[in-house]
């Protein structure tokens, strides 16, 4: 006999917030700077999403990073990636990069179309103070490489991250251990995802429809469910179908100190990346 799954309960509903970004790239800021304690590791998730490229082409010219890391996640469309430590590469449908800023990096993000759907997520997530200053990295990975569990009942689960049903993702990081899935329910379906004891979790529902586990609330695309800390995991259950990231990570507890793209622990060292950045010194 199995042990009875207990799902996180959902402690909070938040609806993203239409803003714009980069060169005036529309998107949704979903998780935003005062979620940051509550949601450590995690600095912010925004979602883009537009078939006019109007709302995309001008893309993210040359920007600076310290102190955190980026993933971008396509769904649809195509963007190029160029960075001051001369990585270069297209980020297709279905493909995550992953770029560690480290001590700092400028790059440039840029739609490699010029009409048709662009879709896709950015995630930040935090790097531990002894890991700040690291030497910046930076990894494409292409949607063939990323595993997709196909399960019962057509329920689908890409593992980009962590580890789910003792399958690995294709990202493994030390210090805040990040569990990042996409899961997709059918109809009619529900699905039982572990989540790691001592992590901060949420789910952000981009598609269709979601039950919220234990009340059966209805949740509506575009909302983010930050879930409770208590239980096995979170409970996806769906009368309509649903598309939805999952996303948990091992918090940090260490001081936050953010100016733009910069996030580092002190005041401090928040003026010297910025004097850095003006001096050339960044990257």
């Amino acid at each position: 006999m199995t042990a009875a799954f207990h799902s996180r309960r959902i402690e909070r509903l938040v609806r993203g917030v239409d803003t714009a970004d980069g060169a005036g790239v529309k998107l949704k800021r979903v998780l935003t700077q005062d979620l940051q304690r509550r949601l450590d590791p995690f600095l912010m998730l925004d979602e883009f999403r537009s078939d006019n490229p109007g709302d995309y082409i001008a893309g993210f010219p040359p920007h600076p990073h310290r102190g955190f890391e980026t993933v971008t996640y396509m769904l649809a469309g195509r963007m190029r990636h160029r960075d001051s430590a001369g990585n270069e590469g297209l980020l297709g449908p279905g493909g995550v990069q992953w770029m560690t800023a480290g001590r700092g990096v400028i790059h440039s993000e840029m739609p490699e179309q010029e009409e048709g759907l662009m879709h896709g997520f950015q995630l930040w997530i935090n790097l531990p103070a002894a890991r700040k200053m690291i030497p910046a990295a930076y990894q494409d990975i292409p949607a063939a490489n990323i595993p997709l569990l196909q399960l019962a009942d057509g329920i689908t689960v890409k593992v980009i991250a962590g580890e789910y049903a003792g399958q690995p993702g294709s990202i493994q990081q030390p210090d805040t251990e990040p569990l990042y899935l996409d899961v997709h329910v059918p109809a009619g379906q529900s699905l039982d995802v572990a989540i790691p004891a001592g992590h901060n979790a949420f789910l952000y529902l981009y598609q269709g429809s979601l039950l919220a586990p234990v009340t059966q609330q209805v949740l509506a695309a575009g909302h983010m469910a930050i879930l409770s800390a208590a239980g096995d995991g979170v409970t996806l259950r769906s009368e309509e179908g649903a598309r939805a990231l999952v996303l948990a990570g091992k918090p940090l507890q260490e001081s936050i100190a953010q100016y733009g793209p910069f996030v580092m622990n002190t005041r401090a060292e928040l003026e010297q990346a910025f004097d850095d950045y003006q001096q050339g010194r960044l990257a």
